[in-house]
């Protein structure tokens, strides 16, 4: 304090003696000033463009601005958003055309280079005692939830005013999938047919039978599942090409669901909707966070982990959307090939936690919409036809759908005819569907990879406890570009 009024007294002094000195050093000082003030804020600004663009270059970023842009324009331009079904479309066609080459290479190149065959079967035999635990949880968490919530009391809708028109395909394609069409399906009635067909079940089949021939033929199989894991890792570059267009796939999705359906239909079910959302995010916490807990990792940062894929699952209403991306991300995670290969691709079939919710909440809100009592027999009754009927519609359009309507065939209490009630918004809970697959699945092959010492800890928790780099890959895609590496969109 001293100093500085010893310095403004010299300061007038000279200005007394000086003034055009006295002058001349103000202005000189004043520009010194600004000019160390303008390089850090010029600095300060490059550094926030800098965040930003990292911020855009994450796919998640990109495909969380592509479902709120296609909100609005659903909502604000029904008519342009209604014609952007095909945007969402072509990326779901273009993930699609990935799949079977992609599961048929992962599980062979994985089974093939088992050392023991016996390792499979193992594997094979944990993933479907975890499926059908985790299966009946679902249906069980749901029937439970919506008895208590009663979604669909006071609506006194009558079956007579219903139009089964409107779910006559529906019902139709229940009537072919029942148990015994289920397990006929599993075999092909030819190779070629289940590939270009997308027939995954079909093709799983194939895939295991013929990784357990090369793997009993010995060690001059080697370079032929060389060059299928060669083929395997340019599958996933292909993927990664893909993935530029999620953004504009969730966009054109969402638009058209808002504008083809509207706000107004959120309303009308919004009890339903928001019954289903919450049981699901209730069973994701509960169950899935306590697999996660006994597997010694966080559920909250498994969820960050794969962000981008429950982002675009949300999207396009589709988990086959991201198969390949999962297939990435959970071998990055640390969980072994074999594993990887044999569960995630069986889980889209056996292992649909959000179907098997939405079933047992769909069926009983149909039930309290008509005034009909269902006893506590005929509640487990429905649970127990639901485990098989929920499996009996895997792999065919709208599963939730056709699921639905086979058991409500098979329970005579409930009229079919019911379904027409959830047709308008049966979009939006499949949504909640498709993300609690997703993240059921991914679960699963965690718990799986696991309980069979295939899971490297480490690598996991390395993985899961920080934020990764834009340029990380997996160790199969080392080898290509850097410049795609941006566009990954891995969290």
């Amino acid at each position: 304090m001293l100093g500085r009024l010893r310095y403004d007294k010299r300061s007038r002094r000279t200005a007394r003696r000086n003034p055009r000195t006295h002058f001349a050093a103000t202005r000189l000082a004043g520009s010194r000033a600004r000019v160390s003030r303008e390089p850090r804020h010029a600095q300060e600004t490059g550094m926030l463009a800098s965040r930003i663009r990292k911020s855009l270059s994450r796919l998640y970023v990109q495909v969380l601005i592509g479902i709120v842009a296609g909100i609005l324009v659903g909502h604000f331009l029904p008519d342009v958003g209604s014609q952007l079904k095909p945007l969402g479309d072509l990326f779901i066609k273009l993930i699609r055309m990935l799949l079977a080459p992609i599961i048929f290479a992962s599980v062979v190149v994985g089974i093939a280079r088992m050392s023991d065959l016996h390792e499979a079967g193992r594997v094979g035999v944990k993933a479907i005692v975890y499926f059908e635990i985790a299966s009946t949880l679902a249906l069980a968490i749901g029937l439970v939830i919506v008895n208590l919530v009663r979604p669909g009391s006071g609506m006194n809708a009558d079956p007579g005013h219903l139009d089964g028109a409107a779910i006559a395909s529906y019902t139709h394609a229940a009537k072919q999938h029942g148990a015994l069409d289920f397990l006929m399906s599993i075999v092909p009635n030819s190779v070629v047919g289940a590939f270009a067909n997308g027939e995954m079940l079909p093709i799983i089949f194939f895939s295991v039978i013929f990784a357990i021939a090369l793997a009993r033929l010995g060690p001059r199989t080697a370079p032929l599942v060389d060059m299928l894991d060669m083929f395997l890792q340019g599958m996933f570059g292909v993927v990664r090409i893909v993935m530029y267009v999620a953004p504009i796939g969730a966009f054109g999705g969402m638009a058209f669901t808002i504008a083809r359906y509207g706000i107004g239909t959120l309303a009308s079910f919004g009890q339903l909707m928001l019954c289903l959302y919450a049981t699901s995010i209730l069973f994701v916490v509960v169950v899935l966070g306590t697999a996660m807990r006994l597997c010694d990792l966080s559920l909250w940062k498994f969820l960050r982990y794969i962000r981008d894929e429950i982002l675009i699952t949300l999207g396009t209403a589709s988990t086959e959307a991201v198969l390949p991306q999962m297939l990435l991300k959970m071998e990055r995670l640390g969980c072994s090939r074999p594993v990887v290969g044999m569960v995630l691709p069986t889980g889209y079939t056996f292992n649909a936690d959000g179907t098997a919710i939405y079933l047992t909440m769909a069926a009983v809100f149909v039930a309290q919409a008509f005034n009909l009592h269902l006893s506590i027999w005929d509640q487990l009754l429905l649970l127990g036809v639901m485990l098989l009927t929920s499996k009996g519609s895997a792999g065919v359009a709208g599963a939730g759908f056709v699921a639905l309507a086979a058991t409500l065939a098979s329970m005579h209490q409930i009229p079919v005819s019911g379904l027409v009630l959830l047709l308008g918004v049966d979009r939006f809970l499949n949504e909640a569907r498709a993300v609690t697959n997703l993240i059921g699945n991914g679960v699963a092959t965690v718990v799986v990879a696991r309980w069979e010492g295939a899971l490297d800890m480490r690598t996991a928790r390395a993985v899961l406890d920080r934020e990764p780099q834009p340029d990380e890959r997996p160790a199969t895609l080392q080898h290509e570009p850097a410049p795609l590496a941006a566009h990954e969109g891995r969290s």
